[in-house]
């Protein structure tokens, strides 16, 4: 039979998802192809791979898909890798551009908008070059290696304001204006409005491509990323050019990779409150793919 036709998003926070596929025990034997969120999800949709890293919002949007049981991309409390950076106290924000290659961060700033911060600016869509951005827009959202390189780098130059942003030097981001950028951590402000964690992305799928074999390959690949987080932050410290032990550091205890109870929890919060700003139609009960059950894996570190 020809392998699965899966799709990966390629930021460093799937590494340890995939480490078993593209370093480890399951080397060669499904077909992956890397992309960004949002495409991970329109191939899922269209049917040109059998299962995808999603933005979880899609979940809502795609019908006949199943969600691969205790895997995913979560944050407990902060992320350092979806930020929106502004150039104004939130309170004066009218427009914000929204990096169009996540869904699900897209529909939780609209959320955060309408019920933490109380504003109802414009949004409208851009790739993520944040000085170009900026010129347009009061705030953008950046998400992924962009975000986590300028949390990193604003970190050490950067105080909190009242509000809880992060105040920032704007040459710190590359950026040619005198007052400073404020920075919101996308989690931080959802925990502090909802009190649960955020979840960001899942394995769905496909109900015919599901066999018990692969869960447990999926799961396994993961639990074998978890043992090997040294290597991998590495390897993208090379190409990300930021320290090794930083990253290690944002995989470990930025990023959750279970789908636990409390993580489903912050799930169906966030898919009742995308559905009452009308971002979906009625939410959709969360289904777990079988047959399996979910294991805790040993070497799966929670964050």
């Amino acid at each position: 039979m020809p392998s699965l036709r899966i799709s990966v998003v390629q930021y460093l926070n799937t590494a340890p998802l995939v480490r078993g596929f593209t370093k480890g025990p399951f080397r060669g034997k499904y077909q992956l192809s890397f992309t960004v969120p949002s495409l991970c999800a329109e191939a899922l949709r269209s049917g040109d791979v059998d299962l995808a890293i999603i933005p979880v919002i899609e979940y809502q949007r795609i019908p006949g898909v199943v969600v691969l049981p205790n895997l995913s991309i979560s944050s407990k409390r902060s992320v350092r890798s979806l930020l929106l950076v502004s150039r104004k106290p939130l309170q004066e924000v009218q427009r914000i551009a929204l990096d169009r290659s996540s869904r699900s961060t897209q529909a939780l700033v609209r959320i955060l908008c309408a019920k933490r911060w109380n504003i109802a600016p414009q949004f409208f869509e851009a790739e993520p070059d944040l000085p170009a951005i900026l010129q347009e827009a009061d705030a953008a959202l950046l998400i992924g290696d962009p975000a986590l390189r300028l949390a990193l780098n604003s970190e050490a130059n950067a105080k909190r304001n009242a509000s809880g942003a992060l105040l920032c030097p704007a040459e710190v981001a590359g950026l040619p204006f005198s007052a400073p950028l404020y920075i919101y951590d996308v989690v931080e402000e959802w925990r502090s409005l909802t009190d649960f964690p955020a979840v960001l992305a899942f394995w769905a799928a496909r109900r015919d491509a599901i066999t018990a074999e692969v869960i447990q390959d999926f799961q396994g690949s993961l639990a074998f990323g978890m043992r090997h987080l040294k290597e991998i932050s590495a390897e993208s410290s090379l190409e990300l050019g930021l320290p090794a032990g930083k990253l290690e550091r944002y995989l470990a205890e930025n990023i959750d990779y279970t789908l636990d109870q409390e993580n489903l929890e912050g799930l169906r919060r966030y898919f009742g409150l995308a559905a009452e700003l009308g971002l979906v139609g009625n939410a959709k009960q969360v289904e777990m793919a079988s047959p399996a059950k979910a294991p805790e894996l040993a070497g799966v570190r929670r964050a």
